[in-house]
């Protein structure tokens, strides 16, 4: 093959065929009209038009031959999304519902109405509590990193300490391998939707979060995040649900609340920096800044901090740990583990220390590479939740998803509110109730009891027994029961994203 190709080179530069190629002597008068023209078009069709444009009669068929081309092309190049009832496997709608609704009512969780709605009254019976809360979105933090996950490296001493004394759970997976995922599952308590991220898209305003559950409760919403927030969309999705933006950004919010501000972190707060913003340390002491402020205002707060030190390139300041900067991963873990050490250290001498609760959570794993459609274990992720003495210490081997958290949260805090999630309080959930939803931007699993079932865009479901000992997928027949409700709460998370479902609850 490579002899031919060579012939080939040799043959086209003897022939000077390279030659008047690449020494195209047409003036460039002549290039601007075509090339205005061409740029014109790309730009109509990636800003005007959508794939309904092309819906002209009532026959679906006809409609999705006349979409074939250009107009999927530019819609899935501006929207990144893939139409959930057109690509995957779904049911009866009353019945996708009847399943979700069902999985989603306990003793403390009722349905408010189950027409097209998981809408759920949440009650506690307990005396609410009001505690700060701070909570620590960990870049790419796999488990197996931390020690009390089985790692002998020693990278994560703190987090490690910390695991002796918190809830601690020890079998919770992320619903994505990308940030932006995990910012949706952790906000809005929802299982994945194909395509991009909800974070990403267009009508991410005025959703249903647990910004909003917070702001009820009286509490002054924060985002911390040590680059600039215009990264994939993030300033324009938590300013949008209510959260003030702490960040390294210069631009300006979109317009809606006029309560939300933007603070940055200013040139002289800064003592490391990189591609990806400010090192985790100085993002820390601008939380313990602003909550500061917050305490002299008498203010409860929430914080929700995005970290971005265990990224690529690894970098971090000097003489903080014993693994040189930028030398790989495991460095990265170790400082990151570090500076929430020093972190807690310092907030340790607040005085709203006391009555501060603290979350951890990574956002996703360090990888998700394998040979499986989906790699289960390259989705298990630390979670816990510390420093209140009516939370008793202890490990939660529940297997469970990242959108279970905040649900669980706000449980324990025993405070009752119109939920539309689709988390539960994992102390609530049975048995039969666990379960984890992991995906990627075109499959997406519901795994329960060690069974793993993948929905693929063409209308495929794949069934298979997870093996936890070396992370292998056998193939197994089909249970229509589980099918029925992995469908079921992908459809419905869907549904209600595409039909405003999601939105702010009354």
């Amino acid at each position: 093959m490579g002899g031919l190709v060579g012939l080939t080179i040799y043959l086209f530069e003897r022939n000077g065929i390279f030659k008047t190629t690449f020494n195209n002597t047409t003036p460039f008068s002549k290039k601007l009209v075509p090339s205005i023209l061409i740029t014109g078009v790309v730009l109509f069709f990636s800003f005007f038009i959508t794939s309904k444009s092309a819906e002209l009669t009532e026959n679906k068929y006809n409609n999705e031959l006349s979409k074939a081309g250009i107009y999927s092309f530019f819609a899935a190049f501006r929207n990144n999304e893939l139409s959930y009832p057109e690509f995957y496997n779904t049911i009866d709608q009353k019945t996708a519902f009847g399943i979700v609704n069902r999985k989603l009512t306990n003793q403390n969780s009722t349905p408010i109405t189950n027409e097209n709605s998981i809408a759920h009254l949440i009650s506690n019976e307990g005396e609410s509590q009001k505690p700060n809360v701070i909570f620590i979105c960990v870049e790419s933090l796999s488990a197996d990193f931390l020690g009390s996950y089985g790692n002998t490296e020693n990278l994560t001493p703190t987090l490690d300490s910390l695991a002796n004394t918190s809830i601690l759970f020890t079998n919770l997976y992320a619903t994505g391998t990308r940030t932006v995922r995990g910012m949706e599952a952790i906000t809005l308590s929802i299982p994945p939707t194909p395509g991009r991220s909800i974070v990403k898209r267009q009508n991410n305003q005025g959703l249903f979060t647990i910004g909003e559950v917070f702001s009820k409760e009286g509490y002054q919403n924060n985002f911390f995040y040590g680059g600039d927030g215009y990264f994939d969309n993030m300033d324009n999705f938590f300013s949008g649900s209510g959260f003030n933006i702490v960040d390294r950004g210069r631009g300006f919010l979109p317009d809606g609340d006029i309560t939300t501000k933007r603070t940055n972190i200013e040139d002289e707060e800064v003592t490391f920096e990189n591609a990806w913003g400010v090192c985790d340390g100085d993002l820390y002491r601008k939380v313990i800044k602003q909550a500061d402020i917050a305490h002299a205002n008498k203010k409860s707060f929430f914080d929700f901090i995005m970290t971005t030190s265990n990224h690529k390139p690894y970098t971090y300041p000097d003489n903080k740990i014993d693994i040189p900067s930028g030398t790989g991963r495991n460095g990265a873990v170790k400082y990151t583990d570090f500076a929430i050490g020093e972190f807690l250290k310092e907030a340790k001498s607040k005085p709203w220390f006391e009555n501060t609760v603290f979350v951890i959570m990574a956002d996703h794993c360090a990888s998700s590479a394998g040979k499986w459609e989906l790699n289960v274990s390259t989705y298990h992720i630390p979670a816990m939740i510390i420093n209140s003495e009516k939370f008793q210490p202890q490990k939660v081997s529940k297997l469970v998803s990242q959108i279970d958290l905040f649900p669980t949260l706000f449980s324990l805090l025993e405070w009752d509110y119109k939920s539309n999630f689709f988390g539960q309080d994992i102390f609530e959930m049975k048995p039969e109730d666990e379960r984890a939803f992991i995906g990627n931007y075109r499959k997406l699993g519901l795994l329960k009891d060690n069974r793993l079932l993948i929905l693929g865009d063409q209308k495929q479901a794949s069934f298979y027994q997870w093996d936890l000992s070396n992370n292998n997928l056998k193939n197994i027949p089909t249970d229509s029961l589980f099918f029925n409700e992995t469908v079921s709460f992908y459809q419905v998370a869907d549904y209600l994203y595409s039909n405003g479902g999601l939105k702010l609850l009354e």
